[in-house]
Order: structure tokens, then C-alpha cells, then sequence
């Protein structure tokens, strides 16, 4: 028998193993085991657009152009700069919002609303001024809107570029009307049902978005400072350089971001689909993992309702 498959299987689950110890943390594997097999409801069957977009590697991709995004918005911006401490431990700070998206998409109902309820909490302790005196809050139903909008278009674009499937019209629709629900059970109101209502909303907000010197210290950590090894340097530029191909043009000057359509269309896209790809094969088991325990039906007599 040929040494190679074992190889082979090895270099995977080390890489795999690298790669969701940055996103999971120290407690990862029990959070993974408590999100997908713990019995009970889900608030989305396992087939859902939202399930298919939040299980990609694209995500990555997508991650970092919803941050580019959101910070163009300089009360999102303010609150992040003076509360998150991003820079002290974005790993950290990854790791939550990871086991956040996975949690309200993947696990029990009883064990999302729990994680609502944390984020709201959060939510509330998060207020202060900008430093031109815009008093701000991070639990404002407008702030939030913005916040979800961002994130969702950003997933939906990256994976619509580097994701593993096809997502049509009506599943892209079905999307953006899943993540309103969880952003609503945040607090946001008025959340874009449509891919559609979501462009149109994003157009709206622009009037709201400008250049701030948070923003662009925020940009220049994410694509030149995050504290990355020099291993997983030439992987995380190539995700860098994805999203900010993604980033609509008219986000890249306020950003200091280049444009570069040429070589967005075949360099760094050829780059980010490589690297997605390898992650995907990376933390994608050899054989499916069992789940006989997870009931992901929808609403049955008696069950507390999905978030609206």
C-alpha cells in the first residue's frame, strides 16, 4: 500500500488543525461538538442558504471585506476602535464572532438565543462619542442594521465568487431574509429581506459613510499588520487581496484601498480561489461526520417561534 494517502492525510488534519485553532480558539473543538451535535431545533434547516454560505471557506473572504465595509460608517467605527481592542486580540475577537455566526446558524434554538442574549448584553455596555462629539450606541437599531447589512452583503459576494456551490435568486433571497432574522433578534429593525432590499438599503447608507482616520488605521492592520506567522503570510494576503477585490470602487479611495481591475480579474482572483479551495479541503473531513442526533425540522406544535 503506498505511504502517500497517509501523507497525504496528515498534512491535511495538521493545516486543518492550524487553521481552526485560529478561528475556534483554545475551546474549539467542544464549542464545534455543542453547536452540531447537541439535540434539539435548529432555527434553520441543515440545507438552508444560510447553512450553505456560513459552512464555506469563502467566509474568510467575506470576513474581511464586512470589516473593511463596516468601517466606513464613523459610529460603527468608533464604537470598534474604542471598545473591541482589535489590535491587542483579533484573534480573539474572530473567535467570537465565529462561534457567534456558528452558533445562531448551526446550533440548538435554546443555545442561539442564548448567544443573542450574550451579544445584547455586550451591546448595551458599548456607547461613548465620536472624536468629532456624535454620541453613539452600539445597541442602536439603525447602527445595527448597518452593521448586518454590511456583513451580509459581504458573505453573499464572497461566496457568490469563491464559494463551493451555486446559489440562485430565490436561495440568494432566502439568505438575506435568514441573517435579518438573527440580526433583528439583535435588535436591528427594519433588516433588508431581498437581495435586493439589501442593495437598496446599502445605497441608502452611503450618504452616512465616509473616510475617518479610524477607518483607515482599521484597513492598514487588517491587510498589512494582523499578527500572522510568517507560514500563513502568503495565504492571508491572498484572502486580503480577495476582499478587497470585492470592495466596490467607490469604498477604495475613502479607504486608501487600491484599484487595480486587471489584476483583480485574474491575479487575485486565481489567488483567492486558491486559497479558499485549500482551506476547503483543509478542514473538510475525508468522510462525513455523524449527526444523527440534530433535528433540524421546521417549527413543530408547541416550539418557540424563529426570530422575526
Amino acid at each position: 500500500m503506498s505511504p502517500y494517502p497517509l501523507l497525504v492525510d496528515l498534512v491535511r488534519a495538521r493545516i486543518g488543525a492550524v487553521i481552526f485553532a485560529k478561528v475556534a480558539g483554545e475551546d474549539g473543538d467542544a464549542a464545534r461538538d455543542r453547536i452540531h451535535l447537541s439535540p434539539g431545533r435548529r432555527w434553520f434547516p441543515q440545507d438552508a442558504p444560510i447553512c450553505r454560505v456560513h459552512a464555506d471557506a469563502a467566509m474568510f473572504v467575506g470576513g474581511i471585506r464586512a470589516l473593511l465595509l463596516q468601517s466606513l460608517h464613523p459610529l460603527a467605527m468608533a464604537g470598534v476602535a474604542q471598545h473591541s481592542g482589535y489590535r491587542g486580540d483579533p484573534w480573539g475577537r474572530l473567535q467570537r464572532t465565529s462561534e457567534f455566526l456558528a452558533t445562531t446558524t448551526f446550533g440548538t434554538a435554546a443555545d442561539a438565543e442564548r448567544a443573542v442574549a450574550r451579544v445584547r448584553g455586550v451591546h448595551r455596555r458599548i456607547r461613548g462619542v465620536t472624536s468629532d462629539g456624535t454620541p453613539y450606541a452600539a445597541s442602536d437599531p439603525h447602527l445595527l442594521r448597518w452593521v448586518h447589512a454590511a456583513e451580509a452583503d459581504s458573505f453573499l459576494t464572497a461566496y457568490r465568487r469563491y464559494g463551493s456551490g451555486r446559489l440562485d435568486q430565490a436561495d440568494r433571497d432566502c439568505y438575506v431574509a435568514q441573517t435579518a432574522e438573527v440580526a433583528e433578534a439583535l435588535g436591528a429593525v427594519g433588516s433588508p429581506r431581498s437581495e435586493r432590499e439589501l442593495h437598496t438599503q446599502l445605497e441608502e447608507f452611503r450618504a452616512e459613510l465616509r473616510s475617518t482616520p479610524e477607518a483607515r488605521a482599521a484597513a492598514r492592520f487588517i491587510l498589512f499588520n494582523a499578527p500572522v506567522s510568517a507560514a500563513l503570510r502568503p495565504a492571508y494576503t491572498g484572502l486580503a487581496a480577495a476582499g478587497v477585490g470585492l470592495m466596490p470602487r467607490w469604498t477604495r479611495w475613502p479607504l486608501r484601498l487600491p484599484y487595480l481591475p486587471i489584476a483583480e480579474a485574474t491575479v487575485v482572483r486565481a489567488a483567492g480561489q486558491a486559497v479558499t479551495s485549500g482551506i476547503r479541503w483543509a478542514v473538510t473531513a475525508p468522510a462525513d461526520r455523524p449527526d444523527p442526533s440534530v433535528d433540524r425540522v421546521q417549527d413543530q406544535p408547541g416550539d418557540e417561534p424563529v426570530p422575526a
